[in-house]
């Protein structure tokens, strides 16, 4: 089993839970979360590379699903969310590990 941490810009939140229930992941958490990154040309410059000081609102959609999953649910949310622009989000991927007396 997997962990999907997917991190999008909040107008396409609900058509990247869509897809979810589309592929029958049924159960996840949803968050609003603020991102912290290079967006909105504010940035600043620290030690050489430039950094944002803006926090951005963004949602947080975590999901698990089996390993042989992971690939088509990646990316059909990629394709959902990717507008090619800066800020569109980010995807982390966690490895779970489950206890024999746990299984079902």
């Amino acid at each position: 089993m997997k962990q999907l941490t997917i991190v999008v810009k909040p107008f396409v939140a609900e058509a990247v839970l869509r897809a979810l229930a589309d592929l029958d992941v049924t159960s996840c958490a949803v968050r609003e979360v603020k991102g912290y990154s290079r967006q909105k040309s504010y940035l600043e410059r620290y030690v050489g590379s430039e950094y944002s000081m803006a926090f951005l609102p963004k949602v947080e959609i975590t999901v698990c699903v089996s390993d042989d999953r992971v690939d088509e649910v990646a990316d059909r949310v990629v394709g959902i969310a990717r507008t090619g622009r800066m800020g569109d989000g980010k995807i982390f991927v966690l490895p779970l590990a489950w206890p024999d007396a746990l299984e079902f």
